[in-house]
């Protein structure tokens, strides 16, 4: 006697079952391999407190760190309002309380698992180098209310420092030739990154020079406080020329010999340079930073300080409470000094020096300069494993599965269900 359609209709099922099931089960175990997962993103936060104004700057980085270094990028820049940290000596609680509204922004930013686990720095650079010379009880005031206000956060705050003018000229340097990649830069896939953001003429693994100053704070003096330069007004330039003339000794070597500063032989300059910083911001509002050539300059700024301060008052009303408008004829006297009679820029020259605020994306500055360096005492995460295989072998697993699911349902239905007469 025969078997019933029924019988025979469960036993096909279940021959289905066992055979993909079987199936399944080699296909899972077959090209599996240990992967790992993309790396997660780290953070960190660096107060540049200088003495005009402050600036928090956020950067980001992977967690499996390249070559031991953080491939550190910049995820958001936040300029605090008010003046710089060194103005609040007579009210230090006032310090501190300029910084909320940037750290306030930096807790949207940054994942709210990641804050406590955020390295969070504060340099201070010229106004506090000069207060803390003047008078340290008061610079030691402002330091303790602006940490107070820090610690107030979920961060890992690592403290606030005055930086040398050495270092402040040494995390530049790194920040721009990180910048334009002269020091070498790759991406998780050993890819060199690409940033279009090389001068004309510009050789690329040549590394740049970097040209940073604050205003009135003449670099062969070391930032040494009481050689600043305080020339306010406008209307004298040949005698504000010849104050800032004083700050340098441009000594002659002798024959067939350049000299830069108090008689020290200084070769041909070479390559390219970047300006930023005061530099930068005195050029941009002379509206100097787009390559004109040495005679522009010399003339533009000389036309900007012949101009009576009433003039200049009715000339540029966007200058906010005129508070730093009297400090740009100095300054620009102080830059052109520096550089065509101090580093010997002639005509010819001055074409390879670039006046830049950003590149990359990225400020152009010592605060990235800094945490390239402190990242490589943070300690790079392991990448999380887990086991994988390859995209074709999964979907020829899932398929086996869900064949067996499907016949295992069908042979449940026909037994329960299939009543035949």
């Amino acid at each position: 006697m025969g078997s019933s359609p029924k019988a025979v209709a469960v036993g096909c099922l279940l021959a289905v079952i066992v055979v993909s099931g079987i199936i399944a089960l080699i296909l899972a175990a077959v090209g599996v391999k240990g992967v790992y997962l993309p790396p997660g993103t780290k953070y960190g936060m660096v107060f540049d407190a200088g003495s005009s104004h402050t600036a928090l700057y956020i950067y980001q980085w992977p967690a499996d760190k390249e070559n031991g270094t953080g491939i550190v990028s910049q995820a958001e820049a936040c300029t605090v309002q008010g003046p710089g940290i060194s103005s609040y000596a007579e009210n230090p609680a006032n310090a501190g309380a300029s910084l909320r509204a940037c750290l306030d922004k930096a807790m949207t930013i940054i994942p709210v698992e990641q804050q406590r686990e955020t390295p969070t720095y504060l340099g201070a650079t010229a106004g506090m180098r000069l207060l803390r010379e003047q008078n340290s009880t008061k610079a030691d005031l402002v330091f303790a209310e602006v940490s107070k206000t820090i610690q107030q956060y979920p961060v890992d705050f690592r403290g606030a420092r005055i930086l040398t003018g050495n270092e402040e000229g040494s995390f530049g340097w790194i920040t721009i030739n990180y910048l334009l990649e002269t020091l070498v830069k790759e991406n998780l896939t050993s890819q060199q990154i690409s940033h279009p953001c090389y001068p004309k003429g510009y050789e690329e693994n040549v590394t740049a020079a970097a040209l940073y100053d604050s205003p009135c704070v003449p670099a062969p003096v070391a930032h040494d406080p009481s050689q600043i330069l305080m020339v306010r007004g406008t209307g004298a330039p040949a005698e504000c020329r010849s104050a800032i003339q004083k700050l340098f000794n441009f000594t002659a070597c002798g024959a067939n010999r350049t000299c830069g500063f108090n008689g020290v032989y200084q070769p041909p300059g070479h390559g390219q340079f970047f300006a930023f910083s005061g530099f930068y911001y005195t050029f941009y509002f002379l509206n100097l930073t787009n390559g004109q050539p040495l005679s522009v300059i010399n003339a533009t700024i000389w036309g900007f300080c012949t101009k009576g301060w009433k003039e200049l008052q009715a000339s540029f009303p966007q200058e906010e409470s005129h508070s730093r408008l009297h400090n740009y004829c100095p300054s620009a006297f102080y830059i052109l000094t520096l550089l065509h009679e101090g580093y010997k820029f002639d005509e010819q020259m001055w074409s390879s020096i670039h006046f830049r605020q950003q590149a990359a994306d990225t400020d152009i500055g010592w605060a990235l300069g800094y945490v390239l360096n402190l990242t490589n005492m943070i300690p790079a995460e392991a990448p999380e494993q887990v086991k994988g295989q390859q995209r074709g072998l999964w979907a020829a697993t899932i398929f086996f599965i869900v064949l067996t699911a499907a016949a295992a349902l069908l042979a449940i239905l026909i037994q329960c269900l299939w009543n035949p007469t």
